[in-house]
């Protein structure tokens, strides 16, 4: 096929897979139609929507490797580029972790973590969201969703879920800053974080984090690399974060949010609430504010989140407010705004070390070892026995059922 037939095909099924997703936006608005319904077509649509896109990224693969030759300089552009901003560095392949994630234990006496998820219309992810975090089988867990009074089937989806949950709430609110303050009221966990509607915790991440702490106790804030997925569960690309670096943080927030933890006394002594005059930054101001406490931050050199690309997402459609915000806060920080060439010189040492740390992760990633797959949704309808992945979680899932069911009486 030529290369103009390949691209003419490719246009043809992207127009295809565009009427699809307004099929499915449109089932979220038909009255009469139940959310067990509306999931099995949604699930339906979607798996003809992924099947369209895998022979679109074939062609486009193909039409860019008969475009153009892997010459020398290409390659070292490869490998000097940096990767963190960038969300589609690669064609799509499974998503798989290290087979070790999974057998990844708690400490002895595992602190209490309180996770909030802010939700509003994100029906198509959100069971993806809760099974991530459920599956962890983390003993000591507060699990609280704050859904915005959602009309696409999330409400019954947090319904079937509804007995691992420490509560969930679907009524209006003024955003997601105000959504994470109302989930966060009323909470208890010594850690905390939070985690948006359709992104994931990759296996192990709670106990991992959980043990850090443990160990550190001088460190107040955590957080680790990052996996990028599409809207298939598939893995796009990877964010390979290095060490610390506080100078980074007053020009840029480069923090994977969704692998983003910290101690409860940081929170309060940094206000104990989200800023709600922010849409875009809120994570960089909470992070500037509990440093400004005087907490203490680690970067864990571990992969512990995925974050979800999609076309509905806020991080794509709202750049202009973000541009805005970030400046504002580099504003708090510097007393003034910064030119493109300040914030350029603020971040090259940090970006040179992430360039370090990606190259290991890639040379690590062709070498062989043993991975596994990671399920994104249960086998069958979902209940506390399917969360467990492995005979040795057994005992962990089974105190984390035994505090639900007394937490529900």
């Amino acid at each position: 096929m030529r290369i103009d037939d390949e691209r003419h095909v490719c246009r043809v099924l992207n127009d295809y897979r565009e009427r699809l997703r307004r099929v499915e936006t449109e089932l979220g608005r038909l009255p009469g139609v139940s959310g067990g319904d509306r999931d099995r077509l949604c699930r339906s649509l979607g798996e003809v929507e992924r099947r369209l896109e895998d022979v679109e990224s074939t062609l486009t693969q193909d039409i860019e490797r008969r475009a153009r030759h892997r010459s020398l300089p290409r390659v070292l552009a490869d490998w000097t580029t940096p990767r963190l901003g960038v969300l589609a560095q690669q064609a799509p392949e499974p998503l798989a972790v290290p087979r070790h994630y999974l057998t990844t234990a708690p400490p002895r006496e595992p602190p209490s973590i309180t996770l909030v998820t802010p939700s509003f219309q994100q029906g198509r992810y959100l069971e993806r969201t809760l099974f991530s975090v459920l599956r962890q089988n983390y003993p000591n867990l507060e699990y609280v969703v704050q859904d915005g009074d959602s009309n696409d089937g999330s409400k019954a989806v947090l319904a079937r879920y509804a007995t691992a949950l420490a509560r969930w709430i679907s009524e209006p609110d003024a955003g997601q800053a105000d959504a994470l303050n109302r989930g966060f009221a009323g909470t208890h966990g010594e850690i905390m974080g939070y985690l948006n509607s359709d992104d994931l915790l990759l296996p192990g991440a709670l106990p991992y984090i959980a043990s850090f702490f443990a160990r550190h106790p001088k460190v107040d804030v955590v957080y680790g690399h990052r996996l990028i997925i599409d809207k298939y569960d598939r893995q796009l690309g990877i964010w390979v974060m290095p060490r610390h670096e506080d100078g980074a943080l007053n020009v840029t927030d480069y923090i994977p949010q969704e692998t983003l933890f910290w101690r409860r006394s940081a929170w309060e002594a940094a206000g104990g609430a989200i800023d709600t005059s922010f849409r875009y930054a809120i994570d960089w101001d909470l992070l500037l504010r509990m440093r400004g406490a005087g907490a203490r931050m680690a970067r864990l050199p571990r992969f512990l989140g995925a974050f979800r690309v999609h076309e509905e997402q806020k991080t794509s459609g709202e750049r202009m407010v973000g541009s805005l915000e970030c400046d504002r806060l580099r504003r708090r920080v510097h007393g003034r705004t910064l030119s493109p060439e300040e914030l350029e010189i603020g971040v090259a040492r940090y970006l040179r070390r992430h360039l370090v740390a990606h190259s290991v992760e890639r040379i690590k990633a062709r070498m062989p070892r043993r991975r596994a797959s990671v399920p994104v949704l249960p086998p069958g309808p979902w209940s506390v026995a399917t969360t467990k992945p492995h005979a040795d979680d057994r005992a962990i899932d089974r105190a984390g059922h035994e505090q639900h069911a007394h937490a529900h009486g």
